[in-house]
């Protein structure tokens, strides 16, 4: 495809499709124009290889995930179809530039963090690598939310990614699978279990080509819209005036794909979740084995399906794959319960992201046999051949340690143990004393018996009311006396089968699923995302399941692709490298990148490297005014923390290490600040969660400490803080390569591992960073000197929040001295009690500084000095 073919497409597009314009070309109208010509080529690719993959009955990698955080498609389509010089030529024909059509789209609004993005890397890797693997999601109308800053901090307003339409899309309504909720189970006249009743609402995919960089290989990423059929509208009530209620199924239906993780303080928001939960895992799944018996035609043997499919849950969100995988084969085809546990084992992996307990979802079981009613019987059943497992493990002799292992292992949490199971932990009754004994034996042996039952039964606490009387009022009477013996009999004898608490529900507590258990026992692979976190999930989160099946249990450190992150979005840096290494070899081989050290003293290199990170800090400088109106310097030094929101990522102790610089710059004269200090423009972005309140009131600090540096006129260009507001892949683009220092400062041990560092890291910026997640294989790969470590190790916070907590903890002077600066006012009027006290305290939920930013303040600011004079240094 030549540049005058592409323009002619172009022009074709741009006259007979939707945002025609014969006339005028606008942007947009060129936008949508060029992405069908593109989307053309990606076609016959598309095709080409589904229809390679059915031919040959390959095994295909299938990757579920509630996030794909996709980015832009144009620039990378036409960059792995190695058409853009091409396309750039053929839109500067048409009187347009690359970059400014390329701008017109909209980031697809599927995801929000490091999930959704390492799904997109792998879905792109994949295909590069020339894998069969597709990936499944929820197609979100809204995403997660718009964000917008105000002068109330972080304001959230629905997405609108899907307003002007999306060219890389498209609707199969030729294909959908039957989803369904709430009804109930009858056993059939065949013995097989049906599920009827309840909830209809029907899956249609929405098909997105994933192209590969260099090959022809074209895989899909098969996202699920939600609907009724037509039918279901009620034009009887329509016509009746009763509008709502006409489209009463068809809303249910489709605000389950409407807004991407929405708020579950609610009933009725947890059962959302669920449902999208659901309806990803029962139409992929649908889906899936459709395929699978397709291709196997007359030849059909359920046994090959795990030779044939692989499934990967990306974190706990598609759990509910194990039960319905199980459904499908058991009620469905026939199989038998074994059967389909080992077919379901063999096939479903689980990647987990995170040790946060938060993180590690629980449901509600009532909420689910509500809903899912079917699959709360499978589950049951698993969880019932788990504890089997689990008595044959560690036998009966030591019932103490086998009611720890069932305590941390089962999958439902406050249901009752079988009653088989329950047997082993009846505890033995005490002899029976004469009601003639004195007084003080009488109290010695209710002690004893006391010990050996239940405190919480009402009976204990009666007889506890009676010793009280005993020791208080000294009864003299053989009568009281042969009474109260009486009574401590009775208790024996009611509690007649002496039954460990434990085995029994608590009815004051819920009853709860743990889906990351269920994941560990459905799967025959966990693994963890970096190898701190690897070994934290083998030796914490899930050491008991280790101990049970340590073979499960692997690594896989996250990546991200080199095409999006280096080769499309810093073409400048991309240039020199290959210039240099000479070859483009090392954007599919990156091991080649170390040909660059040889020359790593070179001064033609350096001058080259500096002036395209310049070329790139001038596009964040015209972004930046873009976006929040404020001016800063391409000279300065870009710091920037990029990253959702949360208290361990610790955004906090960045800003309040910038608000202790700033202090200390209003108390130096102008002389000694220019010598002092680095003109440095320090960058945040990312979103907080709509409730998480605390995330949001960090956004507002920094907003506001923002508005305060940036207008203070002794302070100019040496310091800027900037808020970049609705952070997201393009912008990202945008500010990792033009960045030079990045903070990647979560607390030790809670970070799983995080995929910006990689990407700063491979664009030329140095990091600072806690020993946390991939910043140790990064500083291993980089070497020591090459970043700024700082802050306690993993193994050290256990330790540091039990001192804390003791009372033994002495804060920093220059920490206390940051927090008074910030209740003084200095950044306006709004209270941060909340969030300064926060960190103080030593117990309390909220309090006693858990993320520990007072504890490593102490050494935070000693490195971002040495970064200033460092910097100082190289600038002289």
């Amino acid at each position: 495809m030549d540049s005058s073919s592409i323009a002619s497409n172009i022009e074709h597009y741009a006259e007979f499709k939707p945002f025609f314009a014969p006339e005028h070309l606008s942007p947009l109208n060129a936008y949508h124009a060029t992405a069908k010509s593109v989307f053309d080529a990606l076609l016959i690719n598309w095709n080409a290889t589904y229809n390679y993959y059915d031919k040959m009955n390959v095994k295909q990698a299938y990757y579920l995930s509630m996030e794909f955080l996709q980015g832009r498609a144009l620039t990378n389509a036409i960059g792995n179809l190695e058409l853009t010089g091409e396309y750039a030529e053929a839109l500067k024909q048409l009187g347009h530039n690359l970059e400014d059509v390329a701008s017109q789209e909209p980031d697809a609004a599927l995801g929000n963090g490091g999930l959704g993005r390492l799904a997109s890397c792998f879905l792109d890797s994949l295909t590069t690598l020339n894998y069969p693997a597709w990936g499944y999601g929820l197609r979100y109308k809204y995403g997660l939310f718009k964000q917008l800053i105000t002068k109330n901090g972080q304001e959230e307003v629905a997405e609108n990614w899907l307003e002007m339409g999306y060219p890389w899309e498209i609707v199969r309504n030729d294909l959908s699978y039957p989803v369904k909720f709430y009804g109930k189970v009858v056993e059939g006249t065949d013995g097989r279990k049906h599920w009827i009743g309840g909830e209809n609402i029907k899956a249609v995919p929405h098909d997105v080509p994933i192209p590969g960089y260099k090959t022809r290989v074209t895989n899909n990423l098969r996202l699920w819209s939600t609907t009724v059929p037509a039918q279901d509208f009620d034009l009887g009530a329509f016509n009746a005036g009763d509008h709502t209620k006409a489209y009463e199924a068809h809303l249910n239906a489709e605000k389950i794909c409407h807004v991407l993780y929405p708020g579950d303080e609610s009933p009725e928001g947890k059962v959302l979740r669920l449902k999208q939960q659901y309806t990803l895992c029962s139409a992929s799944l649908q889906d899936i084995v459709y395929r699978f018996e397709g291709r196997a035609g007359d030849s059909l043997n359920w046994e090959d399906f795990p030779s044939k499919v692989a499934i990967q849950m990306n974190d706990t969100h598609p759990t509910l794959c194990i039960p319905e995988l199980m459904r499908i084969l058991i009620d469905f085809k026939g199989l038998s319960w074994d059967e389909a546990w080992r077919i379901t084992e063999r096939t479903v992996a689980y990647t987990n992201h995170t040790v946060l307990p938060e993180a590690l979802e629980k449901w509600s079981l009532d909420i689910m046999q509500k809903l899912l009613p079917r699959h709360v019987e499978i589950i049951e059943k698993i969880d019932e051949e788990l504890i089997n497992n689990i008595v044959s493990k560690y036998g009966t002799a030591d019932t103490a340690l086998l009611k720890k292992k069932l305590k941390e292992m089962r999958i439902l949490d406050n249901v009752d143990l079988p009653a088989s199971i329950a047997q082993l932990f009846v505890k033995p009754k005490a002899k029976k004393k004469s009601p003639t004994k004195s007084k003080k034996k009488l109290l010695v042996k209710s002690l004893e018996t006391i010990a050996e039952v239940e405190e919480k039964t009402k009976l204990e606490e009666e007889e506890a009311e009676v010793m009280s009387e005993i020791e208080e009022e000294k009864i003299e009477s053989e009568e009281v006396e042969a009474e109260e013996s009486e009574e401590v009999e009775a208790e024996e004898e009611d509690s007649e089968d002496g039954l460990d608490p434990f085995v029994k529900s608590d009815p004051k507590l819920p009853r709860i699923v743990r889906m990351a258990n269920l994941c560990v026992v459905g799967g025959h692979s966990v693994n963890g995302v970096a190898e701190i976190h690897s070994e934290i999930v083998k030796q914490d989160v899930f050491n008991s399941f280790y101990e049970m099946w340590p073979t499960k249990f692997q690594n896989k450190t996250n990546g991200v692709t080199p095409r999006r992150w280096i080769r499309f979005c810093n073409p400048e840096l991309s240039t020199i490298i290959s210039k240099w290494i000479g070859s483009d070899d090392w954007v599919l081989n990156t091991d080649k990148l170390a040909e660059l050290k040889k020359f790593a003293d070179n001064e033609d290199l350096h001058s080259e490297w500096r002036a395209a990170k310049l070329a790139n800090k001038m596009k964040v400088v015209s972004l930046i005014r873009d976006k929040t109106g404020y001016i800063v310097s391409p000279d300065a030094m870009f710091d920037v923390q990029v990253k959702r929101i949360h208290e361990y990522k610790r955004q906090l102790l960045n800003i309040l290490g910038i608000v202790y610089r700033y202090k200390k710059m209003k108390e130096m004269s102008a002389e000694e600040r220019v010598k002092r200090f680095v003109p440095r423009v320090c960058i945040f972005g990312g979103k907080a969660f709509a409730t998480y309140i605390q995330a949001k009131r960090i956004v507002k600090f920094i907003t506001d400490v923002a508005a305060t540096v940036n207008h203070d006129s002794d302070i100019g260009d040496l310091l800027k803080v900037i808020f970049v507001p609705d952070y997201n892949v393009s912008v990202a683009e945008a500010l990792i390569p033009a960045s030079e220092l990045s903070q990647h400062i979560s607390t030790a041990g809670m970070e799983a591992s995080g995929t910006s560092n990689m990407k700063f890291a491979m664009n030329g910026c140095i990091l600072i960073g806690t020993l946390d997640g991939a910043n140790v294989e990064i500083r291993e790969e980089v070497g020591e000197e090459n970043f700024f470590l700082f802050g306690a190790e993993a193994h050290e916070i256990v330790g540091l929040r039990k001192e804390r907590a003791e009372g033994k903890f002495v804060p920093d002077p220059r920490f206390l001295e940051v927090k008074e600066f910030v209740r003084s006012g200095v950044f306006g009027t709004y209270n941060y009690d909340e969030l300064m006290g926060s960190l103080e305290g030593n117990e309390g939920y909220g309090r006693a500084d858990y993320f520990l930013v007072a504890m490593d303040k102490d050494v935070y600011p000693q490195h971002s000095w040495l970064i200033q004079v460092q910097q100082r240094s190289d600038n002289s």
